[in-house]
């Protein structure tokens, strides 16, 4: 099959594409490298540096391919309340324009990689997609107008859309800018450095932290299943884990004790996180392989900053 995957240098679409060349397909890149870094691709995928708002180029790598999958666009929460507007430019306006070079080509599937940031601040947990969102950032409510944008539009026109919620997702080489640094290779640095990592309130906020080939392994089979047109799945660990817990194992997994610092007047988001998996289970077969105690294992071994 031939593959066209936005946003396909940054962290996970990388990983996607390299694993797509690595199992024989043709893959076609385009990345803007706001975040992306082209090196992290493997020799077999085709990079084109673009914007995905350029129909024109979009038109050019969309001809013969049999499914997209769009994972272009900015990604930090705190950032998009800073800057909303861009944030609803580059991630609910390239959606749309993903969209519509597909139907001027014929592109006949699409999959959108979304965010379990959209269900927002919720008392029922694990997290299942028939609850009503209720998305708490700029960052969640422009993935979650995508999501109802590539639906909408591929029923109107004859596209198959599938939507994956990505809980947190964490791996080896994950951006750690100085501002806005994703909490596991920050707290990582911090650790290893011998410095203190700081908790927002007492540390008791949980996340689901999702180890990149799991994601990449419910990406792929997104692209293959029937069954799934319409469909809104979250990937994820199905695992709660608290702020304290992660930062416990941390310390466990580079053997010593980290020093941490509670802020209280800070809030860091919703309180509680965990991706209910039935759904995913169903339509992809998903099951999440990597603990979290293998992943960080695996991001020490892996990445090049931690060494």
């Amino acid at each position: 099959m031939i593959f066209l995957v936005t946003g396909g240098a940054g962290f996970l679409g990388s990983a996607l594409a390299n694993r797509l060349a690595a199992d024989g397909h043709e893959v076609r890149v385009i990345d803007d490298l706001s975040a992306g870094d082209p090196a992290r691709l493997s020799e077999k995928a085709l990079f084109t540096r673009g914007d995905v708002n350029d129909r024109p180029k979009l038109w050019t790598l969309l001809q013969g391919v049999d499914c997209v999958y769009h994972l272009a666009a900015r990604v930090s929460v705190a950032e998009s309340v800073l800057y909303p507007r861009e944030y609803n430019a580059a991630n609910v306006g390239g959606a749309v324009s993903v969209m519509e070079a597909m139907r001027d080509v014929g592109v006949r599937r699409v999959v959108l990689t979304s965010s379990g940031a959209v269900y927002g601040e919720n008392a029922i947990q694990p997290l299942h997609e028939e609850l009503t969102p209720d998305p708490a950032s700029p960052y969640a409510v422009g993935k979650l107008a995508a999501e109802y944008y590539v639906r909408t539009i591929g029923k109107l026109w004859g596209i198959e859309t599938v939507a994956l919620r990505v809980f947190n997702a964490y791996g080896p080489n994950q951006p750690n800018p100085a501002a806005h640094a994703p909490v596991i290779p920050h707290f990582l640095k911090r650790a290893l450095g011998g410095g203190s990592v700081v908790a927002v309130g007492n540390g008791g906020e949980t996340r689901d932290y999702v180890y990149v080939t799991d994601v990449v392994n419910g990406l792929v089979a997104a692209a293959f299943a029937t069954g799934v047109d319409r469909q809104v799945i979250n990937i994820g660990s199905g695992v709660e884990t608290s702020v304290n817990d992660l930062i416990k194992r941390i310390g466990t997994a580079i053997g010593k004790s980290v020093d941490v610092v509670y802020n209280p007047a800070e809030r860091g988001g919703v309180s509680r996180m965990r991706a209910d998996l039935t759904k995913a289970q169903t339509l992809l077969g998903y099951q999440p392989r990597v603990s979290l105690a293998d992943g960080l294992k695996q991001m020490l071994e892996d990445d090049l900053r931690f060494r």
